[in-house]
């Protein structure tokens, strides 16, 4: 099958990333949550192609299979779970640990099962998986921007799959013959010129579209481990499972000397508040809604206590959006605030969070988010209690 998309000589990931979220956006192939790029693109069809992994025998073979949380993946988590197999989902951007069980409440339904595999169902129904649980993957699912039929992949350029599958291999949670899978539309099958794939890019062994099942034969070894000269201080203060991995691996006599910085990057980093109490994106009740006008600009104040709240500003609102769509939103995103302070006259609502880790991860989730039509600015309200 030829690919619906050519690259010319000496093209960047940056670049492959680029057309594809252009061509999904212009085809109209996307699907929400859109405008797609910077994420893992959700597309028409995914829960067709997702259905593909039923005819894999290292899918019917498997017990525990872990599956990424973005949306194309959404029905692969509900296949596993109406499986009766074990799902692992790691949790956002890896911020307090590695992985959450998916644990469905007894007598479980259809219906029951596929709220569990959302994003909400994931954070309702899971308990953390820590580094000496002994896990063993049987197979693992990962969103991809683009990948090859020789079976190298492109991900959305934060290098989360990439660490995650180093973090397993450091903990001893696959063997060097678990599948890789990954679930795309037919336009993210392209050739990639192999000299962009590094030791640390993992590479995939099938691949699922709506049309195709396709066996890479991919003889490119996969990440042995975390190659701790790529990783930054920043990025061990962002990822806390690192210092852990990273402690253990040490006493294990393993060279774990982080990247080198330049100078000016450490200064600007130094000078950086640190991130305390990093968690997942998770709340402690349901969100409550203050129709109040107690926010003239867009420096918003908290009203919630403790002290510690972070407020995160919303702006370029419908003039015609209602609140219970930004709320229905909010809880698709897994971003439920404490509080929501709504003032959509203005195109702009304030919302509340436990903590600066959580805004933060929330600020990304909803990053270039399209919604009734308008792209939001989501950021963190400049006047902070």
């Amino acid at each position: 099958m030829e690919p619906a998309l050519r690259l010319g000589a000496g093209v960047s990931k940056q670049e492959i990333r680029e057309k594809i979220w252009d061509y999904m956006e212009a085809q109209n192939i996307a699907d929400f949550p859109r405008p797609v790029h910077h994420r893992i693109p959700n597309f028409k069809g995914s829960s067709h192609a997702a259905e593909k992994l039923l005819h894999l025998q290292e899918f019917k073979r498997s017990s525990t299979v872990k599956v990424n949380p973005d949306a194309p993946q959404k029905n692969a988590r509900f296949l596993v779970l109406d499986a009766r197999k074990t799902l692992l989902v790691p949790t956002p951007r890896l911020r307090t640990g590695l992985f959450n069980k998916i644990i469905p409440p007894p007598g479980a339904t259809k219906e029951i099962l596929r709220k569990c595999a959302t994003s909400q169902g994931v954070k309702n129904y899971s308990v953390p998986i820590d580094l000496d649980s002994k896990v063993l993957m049987d197979l693992i699912v990962v969103g991809s921007v683009a990948v090859s039929e020789k079976g190298w992949r492109i991900g959305k350029g934060e290098g989360y799959a990439d660490m995650e599958y180093a973090m397993m291999v450091s903990m001893g949670a696959v063997r060097e013959e678990t599948p890789v899978v990954t679930i795309v539309h037919d336009c993210q099958v392209i050739d990639i010129p192999e000299d962009l794939i590094g030791a640390h890019d993992l590479t995939v062994d099938y691949i699922l579209t709506p049309t195709r099942i396709i066996v890479t034969g991919c003889t490119k070894p996969k990440p042995q481990g975390i190659i701790w000269s790529m990783i930054s201080e920043e990025m061990m203060e962002r990822i806390l499972i690192l210092k852990n991995l990273r402690f253990r691996e040490k006493q294990a006599g393993k060279d774990v000397t982080l990247q080198k910085m330049h100078p000016a990057h450490l200064k600007n980093i130094q000078t950086q508040a640190p991130l305390q109490n990093a968690g997942q994106v998770a709340f402690d009740r349901p969100a409550d809604v203050t129709h109040s006008a107690h926010c003239n600009d867009e420096h918003g104040t908290s009203k919630v206590e403790p002290s510690s709240v972070t407020t995160v500003y919303v702006g370029n609102i419908p003039k015609d959006a209602r609140v219970s769509d930004l709320k229905r939103t909010l809880r698709e995103y897994g971003a439920e605030p404490l509080r929501l302070n709504w003032q959509g006259a203005q195109g702009r609502a304030f919302l509340d969070y436990k903590d600066l880790a959580t805004a933060e991860d929330v600020i990304s989730s909803l990053k270039d988010l399209n919604f009734s039509g308008n792209t939001l600015w989501v950021k963190l309200a400049k006047k902070q209690k």
